[in-house]
C-alpha cells in the first residue's frame, strides 16, 4: 500500500480537498453541538426579564442565574475532560450535550428560582464539557498544518448560536411564553445521538490512547508519573508492555488524606463561588473570591506536577485577562446602546446582529491567518490590530450604519481572535492528558466572563459607560498581547523544565505523537 505523502500538498490542489469526508463530518458535528451550546447558554439572557416577572425576582437575583453556570463550569471542564482522555473524545462529548441539553429542557419545567438555579448549574457543567470535548475531537481529527483553521470553524459556531437564539426569541416568545424557548434546547439530543451512530473516534486519540486497556485507578501507573504513561504509547506500539489508559485525575487521589483534603477543596471552592454568585455573598466578595481562586490554583498545582504547575497557572491567568477583555463588551453592549444612545429595541438588535456576524467572520478568518503566520503571532497581531477600532467604537452617537461597520471590525479581530485560543491551549498539553487540562484551564480562565460587567459597571460609576468599556477592552486587550505575544506561559514553564515542547499539537518530525498520527488514516 502506497503510504501518504507527509509534506505540503501541491498549490494546485484547493485547501479543503485535502480535508476527507470523515474529517468534515467530525467538523459539522462538533461545530453544531458548539452553535447549540451558544444557543443553551445565552437563553437565559434573552428571558431574564420574563423570568423575573413571572417569579417575582429582584434584579440582581435574576442575574445570578446567569453567574449561575459558572459555579460549575470548573468541575464540568476538569471532570468531562478526564473522561474524553481516558474513553475517547466522542464519548465525552455525547455526554456534555446531553448534560447541557437536558439542563437546558429542566429549566421549561422550573417552578421557581431554586429549581431553575439548580438547572442552571447542570447547563454550566454541560457547557464546560462541551468546550473540551469538541475542541480536542475535532483538532485531533484534522490535518496539523491546518489546525487553526479547526479551530477558528468550529469556535464560529457559538456565535452562529446567539444569532440564532436572537431571532427565535422574537417568533417564540410573544407567541408561546419564555418556557418554549428552553424546551426547543432539548434539541441537541439528536445531535448526540447522531454523533453516537455515525461518527469515528478522533484520530490521534484513537492511535495512542484508543487501544489501550482500561485498568482500575490503582491498578497502573504510580501517582506523579503522568510523563511515562504519556510516553506509554510509544512502548506499546513497539511490541513492548501496553500502558494503561490515562487518568488525569490520578494525582488528587493517590492517598486517603490526599482524597479527604481534595474533596474539601472541591467543596470549598464550589461553596465560594456559589456565594459570589448569588446574594449569599453580599458583602463578603472579596474574601471568598480569594478562598475560590486559593483552592483553584491548589488544584492546578496538583494537576501540573512539580514541572507542570507554572503552565497551568499562568495559562489559567491568560485566559482570565482574556475573558477581562471580551466580556465588557459582550455583557454591556446591548445596555450602553440603550443608555447612554438611547437605541430603540430594534436598533439594538441590528446593532447585535453585526456584533454576531463579526465575530463569526472573525473566528474564520483568524483560522486562516494563523496556520499562515503561527497561532502566537497571528493572537498578537490581530489583537494589537483591533485597538484601532476600540474608542472610535465608542465616539460614534448618531450613525446606526457607521457604528454597526465598526463594531463588526471590532469584534471581527478582538473577539473572533477566540477563534484559535482552543488551539493555542490545546497546543501546551499531551493527548493523554489534553482534554481535562484544557477544560481545566480554560474553565477556571472563564470566571473572568463574571467578574468583567461587574468591573465595567463599576468603572462606569466615575465616566460614561462607553468610555468605561473602551478602557478597559483597550489595557486588557495589551495585557493578553503580551501574554501571548511573549509567549510567558511556556517562558514560565521552561524555568521549571527546559524540555516543554514548542506544540503538542504541531510536533516536530519523528516525535511520539507523530509516531502515532500515521497510524490512523484520517491525520495527516
Amino acid at each position: 500500500m502506497t503510504p501518504r505523502p507527509t509534506g505540503r500538498p501541491a498549490r494546485a490542489v484547493p485547501w479543503y480537498r485535502e480535508i476527507t469526508p470523515r474529517q468534515w463530518k467530525a467538523m459539522v458535528a462538533a461545530w453544531i453541538g458548539y452553535l447549540l451550546d451558544g444557543f443553551d447558554f445565552v437563553l437565559i439572557t434573552l428571558v431574564l426579564t420574563e423570568i423575573a416577572d413571572d417569579f417575582h425576582l429582584s434584579t440582581a437575583t435574576a442575574a445570578s442565574l446567569i453567574s449561575g453556570a459558572f459555579i460549575t463550569r470548573w468541575l464540568g471542564g476538569a471532570l468531562l475532560g478526564a473522561m474524553g482522555d481516558r474513553y475517547g473524545r466522542k464519548a465525552a462529548m455525547i455526554a456534555s450535550i446531553l448534560l447541557y441539553s437536558l439542563g437546558t429542557f429542566a429549566c421549561g419545567f422550573a417552578w421557581g428560582y431554586t429549581s431553575l438555579f439548580v438547572a442552571r448549574l447542570v447547563i454550566g457543567m454541560g457547557m464546560a464539557g462541551e468546550y473540551s470535548a469538541s475542541v480536542t475531537y475535532v483538532l485531533e481529527s484534522w490535518p496539523t498544518r491546518m489546525r487553526n483553521r479547526a479551530s477558528g470553524f468550529l469556535i464560529s459556531g457559538y456565535a452562529g448560536g446567539t444569532v440564532v437564539a436572537a431571532e427565535l426569541y422574537k417568533w417564540v416568545v410573544p407567541n408561546w411564553g419564555w418556557r418554549w424557548m428552553f424546551w426547543i434546547g432539548v434539541l441537541p439530543v439528536l445531535v448526540a445521538l447522531w454523533v453516537r451512530r455515525s461518527l469515528p473516534e478522533a484520530g490521534d486519540w484513537a492511535a495512542q490512547i484508543g487501544s489501550r486497556p482500561t485498568v482500575s485507578a490503582g491498578a497502573g501507573t504510580p501517582a506523579g508519573q503522568g510523563a511515562v504513561a504519556v510516553q506509554g504509547a510509544a512502548t506499546a506500539s513497539a511490541g513492548g508492555p501496553q500502558a494503561e489508559r490515562p487518568n488525569p485525575f490520578q494525582p488528587l487521589f493517590t492517598g486517603r488524606l490526599r482524597s479527604w483534603l481534595n474533596t474539601a477543596l472541591a467543596a470549598a471552592a464550589s461553596a465560594a463561588l456559589f456565594c459570589v454568585f448569588t446574594p449569599l455573598g453580599t458583602g463578603q466578595v472579596p474574601w471568598l473570591s480569594a478562598v475560590a481562586a486559593l483552592c483553584l490554583i491548589a488544584f492546578a498545582a496538583q494537576l501540573g506536577g512539580r514541572k507542570g504547575w507554572p503552565l497551568y497557572v499562568s495559562l489559567m491567568a491568560t485566559v482570565f485577562c482574556a475573558f477581562l477583555y471580551s466580556w465588557p463588551i459582550q455583557a454591556l453592549l446591548p445596555t450602553y446602546l440603550k443608555t447612554d444612545l438611547g437605541y430603540t429595541p430594534a436598533q439594538v438588535t441590528d446593532v447585535m446582529f453585526y456584533a454576531g456576524l463579526g465575530t463569526m467572520a472573525g473566528c474564520w478568518l483568524a483560522g486562516f491567518v494563523g496556520d499562515w503566520a503561527g497561532t502566537r503571532r497571528a493572537y498578537a497581531g490581530t489583537l494589537l490590530a483591533s485597538l484601532c477600532f476600540v474608542f472610535p467604537v465608542f465616539a460614534v452617537q448618531d450613525s446606526l450604519v457607521g457604528l454597526g461597520v465598526l463594531i463588526f471590525g471590532l469584534l471581527a479581530l478582538n473577539q473572533g481572535i477566540s477563534g484559535i485560543l482552543p488551539k493555542y491551549i490545546a497546543g501546551h498539553f499531551p493527548i493523554a492528558t489534553r482534554a481535562a487540562s484544557l477544560g481545566f484551564v480554560y474553565n477556571v480562565g472563564a470566571l473572568g466572563g463574571a467578574v468583567a460587567p461587574v468591573l465595567g459597571a463599576r468603572l462606569a460609576e466615575g465616566m460614561s459607560l462607553g468610555r468605561a468599556l473602551a478602557v478597559l477592552t483597550f489595557g486588557l486587550t495589551l495585557v493578553v498581547v503580551i501574554l501571548v505575544g511573549g509567549n510567558v506561559p511556556q517562558r514560565l514553564a521552561r524555568l521549571v523544565d527546559p524540555d516543554v515542547p514548542d506544540d503538542h499539537l504541531v510536533p516536530a518530525a519523528g516525535g511520539a505523537e507523530a509516531v502515532h498520527r500515521k497510524a490512523s488514516p484520517d491525520v495527516a
